[in-house]
């Protein structure tokens, strides 16, 4: 993990020196929900490990180089803990991961189960309606973005591959591609999306997702899409912060400054 020096604030004297109070600025506290892994049996383990819950290294560095503290929630089901951690936190993020169960939408067609993760699904569900209703800022990435229009009684294309591109154009490429752009994306002018990146009608995103926004959620705006049409970002436009994009700006806030833009305004969001 990259190290990322604090910012820092001078707590000065009555002869304006710099005091011994000297210390660092406060950093809102954003809680990222976690991943989930179960653990294979090897050769060299063949004990059954527990499962993992983790956070990308890069999620982390994103968050500190925007100024925020970032936190990793433990999966639960207990209502108490996460009451109490969102009561600690000044915003929520919520990354990518498996696939969304379609049952959650009512669409009971054969899917493969190794790509759900039923615990992510329950936990997520109910962080999100509640930060919603506490009203505190959300950002959300790739599954997080499909994951908050599915809390909100949206459904969810589960073959991007298989969607008609818009008309004269190709279907970009939409997976594997994390650390360079892999197309431009089309942002609705005067939306939430766009006031963070200072206005910009287009700009490039990496992609890595085969599931996609279908139906919209309650209260759930698409503000941006690829140039061959498919849905890239939705936000909620009655709450203080609520954000999500189709792509992964962890991977690139270094390389693209619209991915480093959007960080910094959610972090801002949180203050």
């Amino acid at each position: 993990m990259t190290t990322f020096a604090p910012t820092m604030t001078t707590a000065s004297s009555a002869n304006g020196a710099p005091g011994a109070a000297d210390a660092p600025s406060k950093r809102p506290v954003i809680l990222v929900a976690p991943r989930w892994q179960e653990m294979e049996r090897t050769l060299e383990v063949p004990e059954q490990l527990a499962p993992e819950e983790a956070m990308a290294c890069v999620f982390a560095d994103a968050i500190l180089a925007a100024g925020g503290l970032p936190l990793m929630m433990p999966l639960t089901d207990d209502d108490d803990v996460l009451e109490t951690m969102l009561a600690m936190c000044d915003g929520v993020a919520v990354p990518g991961g498996q696939d969304v169960n379609p049952a959650l939408w009512g669409d009971e067609s054969p899917y493969d189960e190794s790509l759900l993760c039923g615990v992510r699904d329950a936990f997520e569900l109910k962080l999100v309606r509640r930060v919603l209703e506490l009203d505190k800022p959300l950002f959300a990435t790739c599954r997080g973005m499909q994951l908050l229009n599915v809390a909100l009684g949206g459904s969810l294309c589960m073959d991007v591959p298989g969607i008609a591109p818009l008309e004269g154009t190709g279907l970009w490429r939409h997976a594997m591609v994390l650390t360079d752009p892999a197309h431009p994306v089309d942002v609705e002018d005067g939306t939430l999306l766009a006031r963070c990146i200072g206005g910009a009608g287009q700009i490039q995103a990496n992609s890595s997702h085969h599931c996609c926004v279908d139906k919209m959620g309650e209260g759930v705006r698409l503000v941006a899409r690829a140039t061959d049409g498919i849905p890239e970002a939705i936000e909620v436009p009655s709450a203080r912060f609520c954000l999500g994009v189709q792509w992964h700006p962890e991977y690139t806030w270094q390389r693209i400054a619209t991915d480093f833009a959007i960080w910094r305004a959610f972090v801002e969001a949180c203050r």
